[in-house]
């Protein structure tokens, strides 16, 4: 067996190397990762005409530039969005899937819960700049978790990182997420959730798909992280290990227990 090939998609506010270096060099050097930066972030502001679809591009232009026929994907909030994405139009080209709280997972089976936070989502359209962030972080997270204050002074990079989000905001509405083409989907797929994350959100996602896709679906919860103090960064070494271990049961074909169906709001503390 060769070394083990994989890209990692950042969210929408890291960039690829600031969100995954810590993780990167927990795999170790026979782990062939690639910590790529999102297609929307490639100019000074979001591409007119840019989508889920333009993401998909960029994957396949790394891998196709590396030599890489098939590979691991990993994503992270829009990122993981993408690779869902992704693994709908070219699953042949993945030897699994793994999905750090994606942002979204298609427009349809929603919670009545879940519905509702949509529209709280579209609702940050309308507040200025100054609000958007905090308010945006705020409805990713339970009531009572702390949020880390703004860097001070913020980073360059900063600048564009709420139109890139308003992007995200606004394919979600329409872009179309093949349904059929993802429940087609056989190979492994592992998620991550923080305990502490907004259960309404991202759990949601994580039942919907368990119970309605992947018949190979792993899901790990890590109690004390959430959307924006993710696993990825603060637990680099677990997720690593955790990560190696669905890479390499996904390359021997190894299928994986069969996921816990629970009401994940009351998994992980």
């Amino acid at each position: 067996m060769g070394p083990i090939r994989a890209i990692l998609l950042p969210g929408a506010v890291l960039p690829a190397q600031a969100a995954f270096g810590g993780l990167i060099a927990a795999l170790g050097p026979d782990v062939q990762a690639i910590a790529k930066d999102l297609e929307l972030y490639a100019e000074d502001g979001p591409p007119a005409d840019w989508s889920l679809d333009t993401e998909i591009d960029g994957v396949l232009r790394e891998a196709d530039t590396r030599g890489w026929e098939t590979f691991h994907l990993t994503g992270y909030s829009g990122g993981g969005a993408a690779a869902l994405a992704f693994a709908a139009k070219h699953p042949g080209r993945l030897l699994s899937l793994a999905l750090l709280e994606p942002a979204w997972a298609g427009n349809w089976d929603w919670s009545p819960a879940y519905t509702e936070l949509r529209k709280k989502y579209e609702q940050l359209e309308t507040l200025p700049p100054e609000q958007f962030m905090s308010a945006f972080m705020r409805l990713g997270v339970k009531p009572n978790v702390v949020l880390p204050p703004p860097p001070d002074p913020p980073p360059p990079w900063m600048a564009n990182r709420p139109a890139g989000i308003r992007a995200f905001l606004r394919t979600f509405k329409d872009y179309d997420l093949e349904r059929a083409r993802l429940a087609a989907f056989r190979q492994p797929v592992y998620f991550a959730l923080g305990g502490l994350s907004n259960p309404h959100d991202y759990g949601d996602i994580a039942s919907r798909l368990s119970r309605v896709f992947f018949p190979d679906f792993h899901l790990e919860v890590f109690p004390k992280r959430h959307h924006f103090d993710p696993p990825h960064r603060i637990e680099p070494e677990r997720l690593a290990e955790l990560l190696r271990r669905h890479w390499e049961q996904a390359e021997a074909g190894t299928v994986a227990a069969p996921v816990e169906t629970e009401p994940l709001e009351t998994r992980g503390g």
